[in-house]
């Protein structure tokens, strides 16, 4: 064994090689090693989890191993469908390898020469079977003639499958894939077998790792490795993964072409500004932290986009818009990594995930978000969601050059082709170049014909059908049109084999545009190619819109482009608050992060209150008693369900709580945006013995699902009590209890000598929404005072207990 050992090094020195090369051999080795060793360890640490999940859990292994039923409430278990699995699996088996042998390995051996001696010797799918870690069921966002489910899928096989090819031995021992597979049973009928058919795809490109044996070992090969995984994940990705599925029909003549290529849920588009903050990655000498160069990889599904580098920059500015299709919603999210770019490799920087679900609820979201994976840096992002409309008048021309409209081709079949690019040429040009019979015979063979369809400078290539005059590739193709009345499709058919054109064909968009729909679905004559060549396609042209939100939904971004409520003050200069009349100011103006506050719906069963109208007239006494009536009505009808506890001491009934109470009490959170927290000596207010309010405080309080985090909008406070004559210097803090360290303190500035502060201020939390639902806000209004100074320090305090409240929905009290 030792001399095998300096085999190698006895050869260099034979070949007169120098002794780098033999470093480099041993390098190449150790990396090998590694990988390889890396690869078993992860497999054996799998099957652990396989085996025994409880105490691979209590061991603690990493967080992607975990099922998704221990992370996510609304993913359940399926034990008992595991178990039929298991009882399954070996029959499965069998039947898997009857298939390699019959199926498989013949059409391998068609493919070329080189394979006609490709033989399975072993085929065994092994012991261990996948498994479904979870399930989620879409009930409320889908169609109602469908069941969507969501599977989180695992499969850690010993599985073991052996190929000879030309006295060379290849294999497969061991294979390791994570992924959620997407299963649509559409449409439902009223009769057996009540479903139409069934339709499977992954959401996005599934994890896979395969343990090479024999001679494929060489895969594992630094360099190589990263090449053939890619290779093998874009070859199920082409067939799996979005927008490829998988159709398999229930009921005899069902037509599953558009279930197989639905129509688009509509467009992102993402402004890539600027980011702050990144980390440094960049060094010298391995001490000096120099800057970095990010530039940014965006994701959907298959599709990704690579932003321009910014050289030495830590709070670079891109200023670059990305357009892609969204397929599934809910389903498809958005996937930002940032990079340093290096000459060698370059350095991960932070990353970002967005679901689409509150993009597309809340139109458009310009927010930065904070990335994660990393110690520090935030990322600007605008995001705009485009619907897909059937409407010719919003196909005008962007004057920013952005597209106005979508392409969608459905391409399926094609007709007559000719063998071979001469068979239909005439001349003696096609007979000069046939030189030999063996170049004879080879025209004579059926094409292997593939389409390239181009629309302005994008190109997308088919599948490519092997030896068939009448093709069928089924596939489905969007483009971004920037103009539909000036642009046109290009089909050109090839000849794998050949290289050469098979036909031709051009489409002008603007015929779309003659017909209703905006589509075409029939047979196109080709030019360049026989007199009965066809290709049939369907056309269908959709224009993008941006369609206003929902007035009546909190957004899920933290700057809301609506304006403020109305907010009722007392009258100027009066600080006595039992003399004043009823009397409503004017609105006075609202911050950006304050103006969230319309956008909460309103629900009083009260009068409705117009915002224009009220902030321009006084409201009569009988007005205001009239709301403050219904208030009491809602508030006795909602009994158990209010905020504060039937032990508190009641507030007494004052002339000024009338005039600025325009809606519920802090009972009724949530009902509409203008209620009122009442800083007084009830459960929600300050403890010092008062019967008598301290004043109010206007809080906005909601759960941003994109950014993962709890937001607190402190807008401003009015009446408070002043602790000395000489005034008070109000600021707010706030903790998310039970946490009271002073590093997770949130704090406002502090406003000079006044008793109506406006502050205007956001604050977040980023914890889950779980935890966020087990814990309360306390919220004190505080008097800066100096330190030696024996004046009252805390003006009043609200505490919010956030479990019993709807934060994706949110709500704004006074």
């Amino acid at each position: 064994r030792a001399l095998l050992w300096l085999g190698p090094v006895y050869l260099a020195g034979y070949l007169g090689l120098s002794g780098s090369w033999v470093l480099l051999a041993l390098a190449l080795w150790l990396c090998w090693g590694l990988n390889r060793r890396g690869k078993r360890d992860r497999l054996a640490a799998a099957l652990a989890l396989l085996e025994d999940e409880r105490e691979a859990v209590c061991r603690g292994l990493a967080a992607r191993h975990l099922p998704a039923w221990v992370h996510f409430p609304d993913v359940e278990r399926v034990e008992w469908l595991n178990k039929v699995l298991v009882q399954a699996w070996p029959y499965f088996g069998t039947i898997m390898e009857k298939t390699f042998k019959e199926v498989l390995e013949p059409k391998i051996r068609a493919k070329s020469v080189h394979l006609k001696t490709c033989t399975f010797t072993k085929i065994h799918f092994g012991e261990k079977c996948p498994r479904i870690n979870g399930i989620k069921a879409y009930t409320k966002e889908i169609d109602r003639r469908q069941v969507t489910l969501d599977l989180q899928i695992c499969y850690i096989g010993d599985c073991e499958i052996h190929m000879d090819i030309s006295k060379f031995n290849l294999g497969v021992k061991g294979v390791q894939l994570y992924g959620t597979l997407r299963v649509i049973l559409e449409p439902l009928l009223t009769d057996a077998p009540f479903v139409g058919a069934v339709t499977l795809f992954f959401m996005q490109k599934p994890h896979l790792e395969i343990n090479w044996a024999g001679m494929s070992n060489l895969l594992d090969v630094p360099g190589i490795n990263v090449m053939s995984d890619s290779l093998i994940q874009d070859f199920i990705a082409a067939r799996l993964v979005l927008p490829n599925r998988i159709t398999v029909p229930l009921k005899k003549n069902m037509n599953i072409a558009h279930l197989r290529f639905p129509v688009p849920e509509g467009v992102l588009r993402v402004h890539l500004l600027e980011a702050e903050n990144l980390v440094q990655k960049d060094n010298f000498l391995g001490a000096i932290r120099g800057k970095s160069d990010p530039y940014a990889l965006l994701r959907v599904g298959t599709v990704q986009h690579r932003s321009r580098t910014v050289s030495r920059d830590l709070n670079p500015i891109w200023n670059e818009t990305f357009e892609f299709v969204v397929h599934e919603v809910p389903g498809q999210d958005l996937e930002v990594d940032l990079y340093d770019e290096d000459p060698d490799k370059d350095d991960f920087m932070g990353s970002l995930l967005i679901g689409l679900v509150d993009v597309m609820n809340d139109r458009s979201v310009d927010e930065w978000f904070p990335l994660s994976k990393t110690t520090s840096g935030h990322l600007h992002l605008k995001l705009e969601w485009l619907s897909l409309v059937n409407d010719q008048e919003k196909l005008h021309e962007d004057k920013k050059g952005l597209s106005t409209a979508i392409l969608i081709v459905y391409l399926e079949s094609a007709f007559n082709l000719p063998k071979n690019h001469f068979e239909y040429s005439n001349g003696e040009c096609g007979a000069k170049k046939i030189k030999n019979n063996k170049y004879l015979k080879k025209m004579e063979r059926e094409p292997s014909s593939f389409v390239l369809l181009t629309v302005g400078n994008k190109t997308q290539k088919s599948k490519t059908c092997n030896f068939s005059k009448d093709p069928t590739w089924g596939q489905a193709f969007t483009f971004f049109v920037h103009s539909a009345h000036s642009q046109s499709l290009h089909i050109e058919i090839k000849d794998k084999e050949r290289d050469s054109a098979l036909g031709t064909a051009v489409v002008c968009l603007s015929h779309l545009l003659k017909d209703p729909n905006m589509t075409l679905d029939q047979r196109f004559q080709l030019d360049h190619s026989s007199s009965d060549s066809f290709i049939k396609m369907k056309l269908v042209l959709r224009a993008l819109n941006v369609e206003e939100p929902d007035p009546q939904r909190v957004k899920a971004g933290v700057n809301a482009s609506k304006p403020g409520p109305v907010r009722v003050t007392e009258k100027a200069g009066n600080q006595h608050k039992f003399a004043s009349p009823p009397q409503v100011s004017k609105v006075p103006p609202m911050s950006k992060d304050s103006a969230v506050l319309e956008s909460l719906p309103k629900k009083d069963s009260g009068e409705d209150l117009d915002a224009k109208d009220s902030s321009a007239a006084p409201v009569p006494s009988e007005t205001v008693s009239g709301l403050d009536e219904a208030e009491g009505k809602q508030n006795s009808e909602r009994g158990p369900q209010s905020a504060v506890p039937s032990g508190a001491a009641a507030v007494p009934t004052l002339p000024i709580l009338q005039e600025m109470r325009l809606a519920p009490s802090v009972t009724s959170l949530g009902s509409l945006p203008s209620s009122c927290f009442e800083l007084s000596s009830s459960n929600l207010d300050i403890h010092n013995g008062a019967e008598m309010p301290l004043g109010e405080i206007q809080l906005t309080v909601r759960y941003a699902s994109i950014r993962q985090s709890l937001v607190v909008l402190v807008n401003s406070c009015r009446n408070l009590v002043p602790s000395s004559n000489r005034g008070v210097d109000p600021y707010v803090r706030i903790y998310l209890l039970p946490d009271r360290r002073w590093t997770s303190r949130k704090k406002t500035s502090v406003k000079k000598k006044t008793l109506n502060p406006q502050y205007d201020e956001k604050f977040e939390f980023f914890e889950s929404l779980e935890n966020i639902k087990k814990r309360s806000l306390d919220i004190a209004v505080k008097n800066s005072r100096p330190f030696i100074s024996q004046e009252r320090k805390e003006l009043g305090k609200v505490r919010i207990d956030l479990s019993q409240e709807d934060l994706i929905k949110g709500f704004a009290q006074w």
